[in-house]
């Protein structure tokens, strides 16, 4: 008996010895994985660090060594997955290819990583949003940089329809924020019924969209009756 318990100590003392000379880096994406997913299942509010640090397989203490707080543990989380969000939709889009196709390789991609990281997804449109400042910061400037992104998309389709176009950038930024805001909406819909596959989403939001803006880029804006 005595063997077996000394050999069990060893083997723990070499597990916290392989914890220690783990680089800093992979631990930190540990303890952001198991943040992602608490507060994503659970909210803010309701989750804890004892909780977070028992999934990430570290103590408390070294949760808060690598990262303050529970405030600076959420904002961390909010930041990266906001650029891998805004880095999956821009390496989806080739610049180079006609305009519907870029708006539809950019919505593809959009609604395929939400769909596959619904937690962080949770985070990004649920908990940032109602949690308060200054998550909602955080949140609105990752919108803001999607928003610019179709902006520029949306005005580069309008100059390719119009030598001349007659599209104001304010109605241009308008239709970004409508684009958005509706993909946005989407997705929670989306990723609360599994039977809505992300490419489904997609194209859902694409024939609403695409129709209203070839007109546009055609020349055949919808006016009010009078």
């Amino acid at each position: 008996m005595g063997a077996v318990k000394t050999g069990s100590k060893a083997g723990e003392a070499g597990k916290r010895g392989r914890q220690k000379r783990m680089p800093r880096a992979v631990r930190e994406r540990q303890m952001l994985d198991a943040a992602v997913r608490t507060f994503g299942q659970r909210g803010y509010r309701a989750a804890s660090m004892d909780e977070i640090a028992e999934l990430a397989g570290v103590s408390k203490p070294l949760v808060y060594l690598y990262l303050n707080s529970k405030e600076d543990l959420f904002t961390a989380c909010i930041r990266r997955e906001a650029a891998a969000l805004t880095r999956a939709v821009r390496t989806a889009v080739s610049p180079d290819a006609p305009a519907d196709q870029q708006l539809w390789d950019g919505l593809r991609a959009f609604f395929e990583h939400t769909a596959l990281h619904p937690d962080a997804w949770a985070v990004l449109h649920s908990q940032a949003r109602t949690v308060g400042e200054p998550f909602a910061a955080e949140v609105n400037g990752l919108r803001a940089e999607i928003v610019a992104f179709v902006t520029a998309l949306i005005g580069a389709a309008a100059r390719a329809a119009h030598r001349d176009p007659s599209l104001p950038d304010r109605e241009v930024a308008g239709l970004a924020h409508a684009l958005v805001g509706a993909a946005e909406s989407l997705a929670g819909w989306a990723n609360a019924e599994p039977s809505v596959p992300a490419k489904e989403a997609a194209a859902t939001l694409m024939n609403f969209a695409w129709a209203g803006l070839g007109d546009l880029m055609e020349g055949r804006p919808w006016s009010p009756p009078r």
